[in-house]
């Protein structure tokens, strides 16, 4: 018996210009991808200070990396132009946006749409969150609640009621329902232990960044199947996803060229400090930096980036991803697989190098399609 089939997506920060979508569906369309999945920022991952086209690229696309549009807004504009290719959102939080006002978003998509949406959803980030002036403390709880209203509002008829910390509803009327078969799907970007129990009570998806080990994918998948059970949930009906970062190329060597570029080597500089501990390495940001979550663009300056980047090592460099050949990459995928993964949307750090390998890196997820099924 062969490896079970997996569907393969693509995940894309929500940035002008607009006309640049229309080529992305297209090639959704075209190279046959499962899901267009956009992120939902107010500023991205690469600062202002380093913002220019020998770092990256996008530096002569974009005036600055901080726009944004609405991830919303603009897969109402995406969704009657996608086809069979499911959009959605990877990942929100429930901290910006109310969990009723985040339903009704997606069940209003699901009318724009030939599939059901999926709603990637997570705890949150720092920099989506403090510099706007709303609280970061507590989110996991803040989280569980938002996932137990929007259960609610997708699955409940009437009035709807709810007490909690953070959200309260009293004979809260949610009448918009979805087309038959297109209900959103609730998809949890979970790595820690409370973040899977959460998916397994309430999501229809499980949705983490690509810094587990195949062994430790299996593990989680475990206990996530297994607190849906004890919930008497259906643990088959959660699609097991994963958005690894890849770094990936037409060959090996040139992959690996790509590991000492300073972009790719801000990427590892994001991995959390316990990563490069187990590498035995001291993080440049401090023993209790938590990665991504903790990163605030626009708090250091030029120069400790610069020297913070250089003072990434090889071996973490690649911290997290997937380095090689597209054949490669779906042969490192696999053991993936045997542990239950079922969908992949890889997250092309190579593609912000240059124009040529952001093309390329479409063609090559592709060809991991192929590979993998």
């Amino acid at each position: 018996m062969g490896m079970p089939k997996v569907a393969v997506g693509l995940a894309i920060p929500p940035k002008p210009p607009l006309s640049a979508f229309k080529q992305v569906i297209w090639a959704s369309r075209f190279f046959r991808f499962d899901c267009l999945m956009l992120w939902d920022h107010l500023q991205d991952i690469f600062p202002k200070s380093l913002w220019e086209k020998s770092f990256t690229w996008t530096a002569g696309e974009n005036d600055s990396p901080h726009e944004f549009y609405d991830q919303q807004t603009l897969l109402g504009y995406l969704g009657p132009r996608a086809g069979r290719v499911a959009v959605g959102v990877a990942v929100t939080e429930a901290i910006r946006r109310h969990p009723v006002v985040i339903a009704q978003s997606m069940v209003t998509l699901s009318h724009l749409t030939k599939r059901a949406p999926i709603l990637g959803i997570g705890a949150g980030e720092r920099e989506n969150i403090e510099p706007y002036g709303l609280s970061f403390a507590n989110p996991v709880s803040r989280l569980d609640e938002a996932l137990k209203v929007i259960r609610l509002c997708l699955d409940k008829s009437g009035p709807l009621n709810f007490t909690g910390t953070y959200f309260n509803l009293e004979n809260a009327i949610f009448d918009l329902k979805p087309p038959k078969g297109r209900k959103p799907r609730v998809w949890v970007g979970a790595l820690g232990p409370r973040m899977l129990e959460l998916t397994g009570k309430y999501g229809d998806g499980w949705y983490p960044l690509g810094l587990l080990t195949a062994d430790q994918y299996g593990e989680r998948l475990e206990t996530i199947r297994a607190v849906a059970k004890t919930a008497g949930r259906n643990a088959d009906l959660i699609t097991p996803s994963l958005q690894p970062y890849i770094v990936v190329a037409p060959t090996h060597e040139e992959a690996l060229d790509m590991l000492k570029t300073p972009t790719v080597k801000f990427f590892g500089l994001l991995a959390p400090a316990e990563i490069w501990r187990q590498q035995g390495f001291k993080h440049p940001f401090g023993d209790d930096f938590r990665g991504n979550i903790d990163f605030l663009p626009e708090e250091h300056t030029r120069e400790f980036l610069q020297s913070a980047i250089e003072q990434v090592p090889p071996e973490m460099a690649n911290a997290g991803a997937l380095v090689g050949t597209p054949k490669e990459i779906a042969d490192q995928l696999r053991p993936y697989v045997a542990a239950g993964m079922r969908h992949v949307v890889p997250q092309a750090m190579s593609a912000a190098i240059s124009r040529k390998h952001a093309l390329y890196s479409l063609r090559a997820l592709s060809q991991i399609r192929s590979e993998l099924n």
